[in-house]
């Protein structure tokens, strides 16, 4: 490692940092992690849904607070559909702090070094690596690396330093942790309206003896109100506020979510990788399963790039080439979220609401909805659900079907 002080720095600590970190060390590269907050799973900004595939990949069952199975979604005049099957495991609810310590402790057996407290000022791509700026626990310190990668989050410093442009959108999240729900042990609860989530839903998720409540909408559609107004809304609802009426809040959260990639998440010695680069899921706002597949996808030709240090635009561009099918499949569900949800007023949605509600739908739901690829279901719905077929013409048909 002539000339390097580690192989590569990590910026952003979090699950996925952490996943990388670990990846990479056990390859036998030397890591590097920076995390700007003092401890590991702070703030917590998260749903805490963790998918079944990514539970495996880093196998910290102990984690999970609870398992879900199904949900019970709300039209905005109070319908109900009902989905799942309590047999079929369809996402798990985790303790974010235990999480992402979990996915960072991995990391350091594996042989990576965690800095907390500590976060970049500068960085310069240079002929032979990237020399970077920190200041470390008030101090400021440069180090050298063959490669930096950005894992810090949706307000990501690596993508702004570098300046490579903006996800394709921001919606922006609010979540309350609160007692005295009371739900169906595994299944959670979603809402939708205007008044209450603009473009998108709100949730009640269980969480252990706990439950999580949240909105998340579009900023264009807020009209100069708050998530935490829309929040209000729903525990004041006339048709909801008997369900929150004994709740009481233990913590409160709120901030963006980025979906979309960016044009491109590479140059020179530089990559992105989950939140920073765009890779939140357009349907649920979840990044943790997106940016742990990112990394097994890119890390068998990443690590033979770092030891052979070439790591020039071009090779990334090669590495990355498994990103532009996320990319697509991404858009895919964001234009069929759009049509079904976000480009709808309320009485659209409770016209779909009514078609949901339908025991032959509900099956082809239970049957081929899947919360990591949503796009099969959207596309049978529109292909085999009459009511449905009109919307196909709204759709960039070829886009959809690729």
């Amino acid at each position: 490692m002539t000339g390097h002080d580690y192989d590569v720095v990590i910026v952003g600590a979090g699950p996925v940092g952490g996943h990388l970190g670990h990846i990479l060390s056990e390859q036998g590269l030397h890591v590097l992690m920076l995390e700007e907050h003092c401890e590991i799973g702070k703030p917590f900004q998260c749903a805490g849904l963790v998918t079944p595939s990514a539970m495996n990949r880093v196998n910290l069952h102990h984690t999970i607070l609870s398992d879900v199975w199904g949900a019970r979604i709300h039209s905005p005049q109070g319908r109900p559909v009902e989905i799942g099957e309590p047999s079929i495991l369809r996402t798990h609810v985790v303790c974010r702090k235990l999480f992402d310590e979990g996915c960072v402790r991995q990391a350091i057996e594996s042989g990576a070094t965690l800095w907390l407290d500590s976060k970049p000022t500068d960085a310069i791509v240079e002929a032979n690596g990237v020399v970077i700026t920190i200041i470390r626990e008030g101090q400021e310190c440069m180090i050298r690396s063959k490669l930096l990668c950005g894992a810090d989050g949706v307000h990501s410093w690596t993508r702004r330093h570098f300046r490579f442009g903006r996800p394709k959108e921001f919606m922006i999240g609010f979540q309350a942790e609160v007692s005295g729900y009371e739900g169906v042990p595994g299944r959670l609860e979603m809402f939708s309206g205007e008044d209450i989530a603009p473009g998108l839903f709100a949730w009640a998720i269980p969480n252990g003896d706990t439950h999580r409540i949240g909105v998340w909408a579009h900023p264009d559609r807020l009209n100069g109100r708050s998530c935490e107004m829309l929040y209000d809304t729903l525990l004041q609802h006339p048709l909801w506020k008997d369900k929150f009426s004994n709740v009481s809040e233990t913590a409160r959260f709120c901030g963006p979510l980025a979906s979309g990639m960016v044009k491109r998440i590479f140059k020179e010695r530089v990559l992105l990788f989950g939140d920073a680069a765009g890779l939140c899921k357009p349907t649920t706002g979840g990044g943790i399963g997106p940016g742990f597949d990112q990394i097994h996808y890119l890390a068998p030709e990443l690590v033979k790039a770092v030891i052979s240090d070439k790591l020039t635009a071009s090779n990334l561009k090669r590495i990355c080439k498994p990103m532009e099918k996320v990319r697509k499949e991404h858009e895919r569900a964001r234009i069929l979220r759009d049509l079904f949800v976000s480009s709808c007023d309320d009485d659209e949605l409770e016209t779909t609401f009514k078609i949901f509600a339908r025991e032959d739908v509900v099956t082809l739901i239970n049957e081929v909805g899947d919360i990591e690829k949503p796009v099969p279901l959207g596309i049978r719905l529109l292909k085999d659900i009459p009511e449905f077929r009109r919307m196909a013409v709204r759709a960039t048909w070829a886009l959809l079907t690729g």
